[in-house]
């Protein structure tokens, strides 16, 4: 495990007082660990889980040649150019079995969506495009179709043997309805990751305290609570620690002890008149950085170190039939990977999206981790300067012609919540970036199944 120092000595031009964007990423790259304890869990369970090992299919998918549409099956050989082809029905072929019967030439078989094909044809015509004659006759039209149409060939989706999902997958409901198409009733995965939070800040009230002058209420612990809860984590909330070296110390220890990750909001400025900084130096090896991005400048990374004798068995906030399986916990823990937020609630947002939801997600033992970007056309100009990155809140919609368009949200101080509210997504403004023109094409960050 690297420290604080060896990290930075690797990166190339690393200054902690103006680090880009791309920087951060690439130093929490360096500095988070996935975690290696695994479990076994239902497919029922499993939803949003991260695989620990290759799902191999033990059966190919699908299991036989198969027709996909309701029609008649045939030898394609016998299809010409610009001629019709008129057959004899010899049989009907239902899904779920195999028609036993023999074809010959000039002959098919009604045949279901999914049926088998029987031995030695090869081509569907759907019942639209034929005409029934007598005699239990049909007729295809010429130039329908062509030899091979209209079957699906035994493991086509997957092969026997092969990998259907790979070791750092997230199981998506697609992903669990694969699992299941295997025959396979469960999925091995890495254990929850669990991360504490807490607030700092004298001026901080928690819902239900009174107000007071010069106070807010903690609208950070919520928004993060939100966005850890949407990533599947287990969640550890400490609540508000006020700005004592006693307190913040025992949060921090507690913290430590419990969780794979520690998130902050607030203290991490220069400058601030709190013990928020001094207690992170004291416990733990962190960095504390001024990033050349806006909104959300001050953050601390790091880590704190944890206790030998901890209870590597926290209780989960998700029990569910899982609990019956077996859980292997991770043989040890050198204690939390620490995020210090900046307090403001926009830039917390902005921060967790571009660096620790991507951070965590490594933790998580996910090997997805970068969030997408889309281009649309800003509809309106938007003033840069080019040696730091932007996120403004931006709303994105389709134009008539059908391509992507986004604005902003308006006022884009660090404060104004409602902003993200408004918003579905980041414009994300690059390091080397200038003013934006109307027209000119952006990244954007969406915040689809994330916020």
């Amino acid at each position: 495990m690297k420290t604080i120092a060896q990290i930075a000595a690797e990166l190339q031009g690393y200054d902690p007082q103006a680090l880009s964007a791309a920087d951060v990423n690439q130093f929490l790259d360096q500095l988070v660990e996935p975690v290696t304890g695994t479990e076994t869990l239902p497919l029922f369970s499993a939803l949003g889980r991260v695989l620990a090992e290759d799902v191999v299919s033990p059966i190919s998918v699908p299991p036989h040649d198969n027709s996909a549409m309701d029609g008649y099956a045939f030898a394609g050989d016998q299809l010409a150019p610009g001629q019709p082809l008129t057959l004899r029905v010899v049989g009907t072929a239902l899904a779920g079995k195999a028609w036993a019967g023999a074809v010959g030439a000039g002959e098919c078989v009604k045949i279901m969506t999914g049926a088998i094909m029987p031995a030695g044809l090869d081509t569907v015509v759907p019942q639209e495009f034929t005409t029934a004659g007598g005699d239990g006759q049909i007729t295809i039209a010429a130039d329908v179709l062509k030899t091979g149409d209209n079957r699906r060939f035994k493991g086509e989706d997957i092969m026997q043997g092969r990998v259907a999902l790979a070791r750092g997958e997230r199981l998506t409901p697609a992903a669990l309805g694969l699992v299941a198409s295997l025959g396979l009733p469960t999925v091995r995965v890495f254990r929850r990751l669990r991360v504490a939070y807490f607030s700092t800040g004298d001026e901080i009230l928690s819902l239900g305290e009174p107000p007071r002058e010069g106070a807010v209420y903690d609208s950070n612990r919520y928004t993060v609570f939100g966005l850890l809860t949407r990533m599947g984590v287990e969640v550890i909330d400490l609540g508000v620690v006020r700005d004592e070296p006693a307190l913040l110390e025992a949060a921090f220890r507690q913290a430590a002890q419990q969780a794979d990750a520690i998130i902050t909001s607030g203290g991490v400025s220069v400058g601030e008149a709190d013990h928020t900084r001094t207690m992170m130096k004291q416990l733990g090896d962190v960095a504390f950085w001024r990033i050349a991005m806006r909104p959300g400048r001050p953050m601390a990374v790091g880590r704190i170190a944890g206790s030998k004798n901890q209870d590597k068995t926290a209780p989960s906030a998700y029990p569910s039939s899982a609990d019956s399986y077996q859980n292997d916990t991770d043989p040890s823990h050198n204690g939390a990977v620490l995020f210090g937020l900046p307090g403001n609630p926009v830039a917390v947002m902005v921060t967790f999206l571009a660096f620790v939801r991507p951070a965590l997600l490594r933790m998580m033992g996910s090997t997805h981790s970068a969030p997408p970007l889309l281009r649309a056309i800003s509809t309106e100009a938007m003033r840069k300067k080019p040696g730091r990155t932007e996120y403004q809140r931006g709303r994105v919609t389709t134009a008539p012609d059908g391509t992507l368009q986004v604005c902003t949200t308006g006022n884009q101080g660090s404060g104004v919540l409602s902003s993200m509210v408004q918003a579905n997504g980041l414009i994300v403004l690059h390091h080397g970036q200038g003013n934006v023109a109307v027209g000119d094409a952006v990244d954007v960050m969406v915040f689809d199944g994330v916020i």
